[in-house]
């Protein structure tokens, strides 16, 4: 039988305070150096490291959270999870960066909201950036719990909410800009996202008053959700209605804009552009592939993200912070689907 105490170190899991005895140091210093961005010299690192070698000690992240009131873990709720990989992982980079994990809640409807909501607050997260609607009072429920909200692309023009948002309505105007500048689009034809989608309203409404600004009386109007496949099934309900296809298809994203440009080529046999011109929305990297070249809006991510993460950490260091509103303008894409451009 071992003469081993209970209590002694060799039968139970090393502690900070038993790195600290073990490298000569405080525990305070061993803290800091598991804490991302703290002042302390090489030399005490790899002192300290040393020891955790020999020692086999791992931070416990749930007693510093104890400790330090705080989780160090933020939720990100999105909806259409398919849509996101590039925000994700953009979100994910920099929220790591900081020492900040990352739980994702995924909705395949924007109304499903409230069951996520419940599942949030079991979690005691530091903060929430939403990719997804909020009601007015779902928005109360994160003041009243005190747990910082940002949204992402949303945006809210009553509610005293941060958010970090791409021009929706600019980008739609210059897609439409782009097909009507040229005076051989006579027929259009535009294919929205769900219709609980706050980001699909706002750039199919953008599409539409830009085009009768412009003049144009001729617009078709269908819903997707989104996918590849739905916009294929959009633009066959389009063509059944008019008994033609429209000489442009303004699409709320990306992946409904390819979905189009398959079913027109190897469908029904028509060329893309020289038929029929096809515009998206996003940016997303298959839309670079040579197979499609699409003319979209590309929305900074890169700098809509770092903008989201900074602003949701500010406000969980400082909860006095007052709500902050940013909206990015996409780029245009020209591409090879535009006929004439």
């Amino acid at each position: 039988m071992s003469d081993q105490a209970p209590d002694s170190p060799a039968r139970r899991k090393p502690t900070s305070y038993d790195v600290a005895r073990h490298a000569g140091v405080s525990q305070s210093a061993v803290s800091r150096c598991f804490k991302p961005g703290a002042s302390v010299s090489k030399k005490m690192r790899e002192r300290v490291m040393k020891s955790v070698r020999e020692l086999g000690y791992t931070p416990n992240a749930i007693a510093r959270g104890l400790i330090t009131r705080r989780s160090n873990m933020v939720a990100v709720i999105v909806s259409n999870l398919h849509f996101y990989p590039e925000i994700l992982s953009e979100l994910s980079a920099r929220f790591s960066e900081r020492g900040v994990h990352v739980l994702l809640f995924t909705l395949d409807h924007e109304s499903d909201v409230s069951r996520i909501l419940d599942q949030v607050w079991q979690y005691q997260v530091d903060g929430v950036i939403a990719a997804a609607h909020l009601a007015a009072e779902q928005v109360a429920q994160f003041q009243e719990r005190g747990i910082p909200l940002v949204f992402y692309n949303r945006s809210y023009r009553d509610l005293p909410v941060s958010s970090v948002c791409c021009d929706q309505v600019e980008g739609e105007h210059q897609l439409v800009n782009l097909l009507a500048g040229n005076g051989t689009h006579k027929s259009f034809a535009i294919i929205a996202g769900p219709s609980d989608s706050v980001v699909s309203m706002q750039r199919t409404q953008g599409a539409i008053d830009r085009l009768q600004e412009l003049g144009v009386d001729d617009i078709t109007e269908a819903a997707g959700d989104y996918s590849y496949s739905s916009g294929r099934r959009a633009l066959q309900q389009l063509i059944a209605e008019r008994g033609a296809a429209p000489d442009a298809v303004i699409c709320a994203n990306d992946m409904m804009a390819m979905g189009v440009m398959d079913e027109l080529r190897f469908h029904l046999e028509l060329d893309v552009p020289g038929d029929v011109s096809v515009v998206g929305f996003d940016g997303v990297r298959a839309a670079h592939w040579s197979s499609f070249d699409l003319a979209t809006i590309e929305q900074p991510v890169e700098s809509m993200t770092e903008a989201a993460v900074s602003m949701l950490m500010e406000r969980i260091d400082n909860d006095a912070l007052p709500p902050e509103k940013r909206t990015f303008s996409g780029v245009l894409r020209a591409g090879s689907t535009v006929r004439g451009a």
